[in-house]
């Protein structure tokens, strides 16, 4: 049981250490593949690039939502009559379901938009939406590169 305790923390220390991701995009009306990168310069923000036909745009991206909440919890007993009691407590952190949302901001060098959001980056891989000046939308998939 130990040796699987060990096992799990050093999964998610290492999945933490990822700090470059591919980006896969997919137009909502066709099946053709676009690529990207993302990093993470820390501080829940980095610098983003995709290429879309021939287009390239690049920007920043930054967390909005984190994907950990935090929190304290106690709880106590107090006896019959007011005698005798205890209590403990202590800081809890969780996953938060609906967080860990990054929103992106990109430009190509003609002036051209692309915003994107993200969700899940922080576990190896993720997913999202982006959205270009002319309304196309893309489906995206995120995964940490593999480190050699």
């Amino acid at each position: 049981m130990k040796r699987n305790a060990i096992l799990a923390c050093a999964v998610l220390l290492l999945g933490g250490c990822a700090t470059t991701y591919d980006i896969t995009l997919m137009p909502r009306d066709s099946g053709k593949l676009y690529k990207g990168v993302l990093e993470n310069v820390g501080a829940s923000e980095g610098r983003v690039s995709v290429t879309l036909d021939d287009k390239s745009y690049s920007g920043t991206w930054v967390s909005v939502v984190s994907d950990r909440s935090h929190g304290y919890a106690s709880g106590g007993y107090w006896g019959h009559r007011g005698w005798g009691g205890w209590g403990m407590g202590g800081v809890v952190s969780v996953d938060n379901p609906e967080g860990g949302l990054a929103t992106a901001l990109l430009q190509s060098p003609d002036g051209a938009g692309l915003r994107c959001e993200f969700r899940g980056p922080g576990y190896g891989t993720g997913g999202g939406r982006c959205r270009d000046d002319r309304g196309r939308e893309y489906d995206v998939q995120l995964r940490a590169k593999a480190t050699t």
